[in-house]
């Protein structure tokens, strides 16, 4: 394995998708938050937008000012080839990623650069690995997919509740996630296009079984579970066929601590059981929507990538995750909260994991790799001190 040395590189992160919605919000936390003599800048298609939104910055700090601009197209490869060689870390915020993300993490592990993306996309995140995982060990690129609320909160909130768990037993630990907030366009596109392909979906994750090592003696596995009333969060849990049990999953498949036999479930949790059978159902009607090609493209115009919640709205918005671990006769309940969890956090949560990338102490790994393998306590403590909970609420 081989790294970048970064004082080579001309920028410490470059954020691809800058005048995009969740891209706008991260540009203004690096702006707000970036550490003195952070090396950053901004890249997206329209040069304009880039200058319109530089002057934005600079109202939040004017050293912004003089902030890079680069105009780079997921449809000019040689442009995202420019960004890779020329920063330490590429964070991407241009979704859907199965529609224009490839060419962007294809370059960043030829560069041996670090990427960070908001992908919640299984498809895309399965075929990054069959095709380029080899690659970015060999160069030492660390490309992490999911740094948002999908799945950071659940990873990490996993990894956390491992962590008071009893070494060398078998473990357990349930997710349950309460959430109040919007999505953007960006995401609601993602989600439609995601739905319309079962059979790739499925193709995909089944390649790349074939192709990923397991660790012998070990086992880690996600049921989907069954609804249910749960009695240690006093709410009904109803399973949640998001990425994130796979991101924990592959934590738990990568690293020792997680025992030689772990379970991981994922659930919403809803306190009324009207409001969780109407969810299923609601879920159920986009899912089915999805299939058909014209109500799919109805739905996409009603909310378009760009497009979000107001900031009145997402001050109102809220997540929280708690988990229930168990394991060599000890039990433990953890909880992951904070503010908005699609746009506010979410723009939070990736810059952290773009400055933690840069500038952190971390284990050595390459290849693609979660969230809580490559940054694991460094990024929790980040998130800490950024204003997301990290707490044990109960052990026994």
């Amino acid at each position: 394995m081989s790294r970048q040395d970064g004082t080579e590189r001309a920028y410490d992160i470059v954020l691809f998708g800058a005048t995009g919605f969740a891209g706008r919000l991260t540009a203004e936390y690096l702006a707000a938050h970036a550490p003195e003599g952070l090396r950053w800048a901004i890249a997206a298609r329209d040069t304009a937008k880039l200058e319109q939104l530089r002057e934005q910055l600079a109202a939040i700090d004017p050293a912004c000012a003089e902030l890079p601009v680069i105009r780079a197209d997921v449809a000019d490869p040689a442009s995202l080839r420019d960004i890779a060689e020329h920063a330490r870390v590429v964070a991407t915020t241009v979704g859907p990623y199965l529609t224009h993300g490839e060419e962007l993490l294809a370059a960043c592990a030829d560069a041996g650069t670090d990427y960070v993306d908001l992908c919640g996309e299984p498809e895309f995140v399965d075929l990054m690995y069959v095709r380029h995982d080899a690659r970015a060990r060999e160069t030492g690129a660390r490309l992490v997919h999911a740094c948002g609320f999908d799945s950071i909160p659940h990873d990490l909130g996993a990894y956390f509740t491992v962590r008071q768990l009893p070494e060398g037993v078998p473990l357990t630990v349930d997710g349950f996630v309460r959430a109040e907030g919007m999505f953007s366009g960006g995401t609601f596109a993602s989600a439609l296009n995601q739905f319309s392909r079962g059979p790739q979906m499925l193709a995909a994750a089944r390649d790349r079984r074939r192709h990923e090592p397991r660790a012998a003696g070990r086992r880690a596995y996600a049921p989907a579970g069954v609804p249910r009333y749960a009695k240690e969060v006093g709410a009904w849990a109803v399973p949640l066929p998001t990425i994130d049990a796979q991101i924990v999953q592959r934590s738990a498949r990568a690293l020792e601590r997680y025992g030689p036999d772990f379970r991981y479930r994922h659930y919403a949790a809803v306190k009324r059981l009207p409001f969780a059978v109407g969810g299923i159902a609601a879920a159920a009607a986009v899912f089915t929507a999805a299939q058909v090609s014209p109500v799919r493209r109805r739905l996409s115009d009603r909310l378009r990538p760009g497009e979000g919640p107001s900031e009145e709205k997402r001050a109102k918005s809220w997540f929280s995750v708690r988990f229930v671990g168990e394991g060599g006769g000890r039990q433990v309940f953890t909880e992951v909260a904070g503010g908005d969890p699609g746009y506010g956090e979410t723009a939070k949560m990736l810059a952290e994991s773009a400055l933690c990338l840069a500038f952190d102490d971390l284990l050595p790994t390459s290849g693609q790799v979660t969230t809580a393998v490559a940054m694991g306590d460094a990024l929790i403590e980040r998130l800490q001190k950024a204003g997301i909970t990290f707490r044990v609420a109960t052990a026994r």
